[in-house]
């Protein structure tokens, strides 16, 4: 589960970063891959859309500020 964690986390902070592109320089992570369309970016978009369900899913359980003690 810890191996699930850190990767659902890092596609969490590569999506965050993709956000911060967009928003500051209008620039997308998945125009490196040829843009939107491309499957490779779409499969990209939705590892990062489970990721970020997963982890909400299941922040109680490994978050130390949030869990209950």
């Amino acid at each position: 589960m810890k191996t699930l964690h850190m990767i659902t986390f890092l596609l969490l902070v590569i999506g965050g970063l993709n956000w911060l592109l967009v928003g500051l320089l209008g620039w997308d992570i998945g125009s490196i891959f040829g843009g939107q369309a491309v499957p490779i970016s779409r499969l990209i978009y939705i590892l990062v859309g489970i990721s970020a369900i997963y982890e909400l899913s299941i922040h109680r359980s490994y978050c130390k500020l949030c869990g209950d003690k």
